[in-house]
């Protein structure tokens, strides 16, 4: 059964103002083998980085990121965890 989700979303701004740049000390990380699709951190995102793909897989915008962990807080499977920028690469 496909889930209709029904939300306002946030999209990244265009331009220097939705860039992370260099300053995010965290970012998530995404493990899909753990991923059950249930796309609380797409919905949870405050900035619109998580992409939902046509079967409900999700990635992650870096581009945009902001590193708050709020997606990783939401995910009911830990399938998201936080990193240390530039650590363990």
């Amino acid at each position: 059964m496909k889930m209709q989700i029904k939300t306002t979303i946030s999209r990244p701004a265009d331009g220097v103002m939705g860039k992370t740049g260099a300053w995010r000390d965290f970012r998530p990380e995404l493990d899909s083998s753990k991923c059950i699709k249930c796309l609380l951190c797409w919905i949870f995102c405050p900035d619109g980085c998580i992409k939902r793909a046509d079967d409900d897989s999700v990635s992650i915008d870096y581009v945009y990121c902001k590193g708050c962990g709020i997606c990783a807080n939401e995910c009911p499977k830990q399938a998201i965890t936080m990193k240390r920028e530039g650590m363990g690469e």
